[in-house]
């Protein structure tokens, strides 16, 4: 899953939403989509734009974290491939 961290980022310079958003010519509803990781993706102009005024890298606003779903996924892959007697057991 990817965790959008653009909150802490923008605390950390004193920086209110309106005026993010002023800077970097975007609506307050849509950057309120993005920072509670609502958003389905980010165009890089925007993440450009968002790491210019807050002179930060792409990085401190953007985290990869493993989704729990994931690693059973993960699991299943290498049962299935260790033991190819286990594919069937899920059917």
């Amino acid at each position: 899953m990817i965790q959008i961290n653009l909150d802490v980022v923008m605390a950390q310079r004193h920086m209110s939403a309106g005026e993010l958003a002023e800077r970097i010519d975007l609506t307050s509803a849509n950057l309120s989509i993005l920072k509670n990781n609502k958003a389905k993706a980010i165009r890089f102009s925007t993440l450009n734009a968002i790491c210019r005024e807050l002179n930060c890298q792409p990085g401190d606003i953007i985290e990869y974290l493993p989704d729990p779903g994931d690693q059973l996924l993960e699991e299943d892959n290498h049962d299935s491939k260790s033991n190819p007697d286990s594919a069937n057991k899920h059917t």
